[in-house]
């Protein structure tokens, strides 16, 4: 079917004649706005041991983060990272909310700790300790 040329010119005017704000139109630079608010966020684990605060290298860190799944319960994503010689690890950008983290290393206690992350980069300071003698 084609249209004729009688009713396709008013079409046109009847469209030069709509406001534009009628059609909702999404900005990018809002977008990556909104992104960014709701989305994830990047953590730095210190991690230091002992009476000095020495910092632990070499140390097995493990972040899991629960991803929401639409009919099930809820998975835990797990992340193995290593400390640096500073005793420094970067996360990669993970979701807000609860995170737990352990720190696993040669001659220390082991530790884990839920945190709640709320904010766009966080920094969490983790003191080791050394375990107990048995004898």
């Amino acid at each position: 079917m084609k249209l004729a040329p009688k009713v396709l010119v008013p079409l046109a005017a009847l469209m030069w004649l709509v406001p534009a704000g009628v059609f909702p139109q999404s900005d990018p630079k809002d977008k990556g706005k909104t992104e960014k608010q709701d989305g994830g966020t990047r953590l730095r684990i210190e991690v230091t041991g002992g009476e000095k605060n020495q910092p632990v290298d070499n140390a097995s860190v493990y972040v899991r983060f629960p991803k929401e799944r639409a009919l099930r319960k809820e998975k835990l994503i797990e992340m193995n990272l290593k400390t640096n010689r500073d005793g420094v690890v970067k996360v990669p950008e993970i979701p807000r909310g609860r995170v737990l983290i352990q720190v696993i290393a040669e001659n220390w206690k082991t530790f884990g700790h839920w945190y709640d992350v709320e904010t766009g980069a966080q920094t969490i300071k983790i003191h080791l300790e050394k375990p107990p003698h048995w004898y």
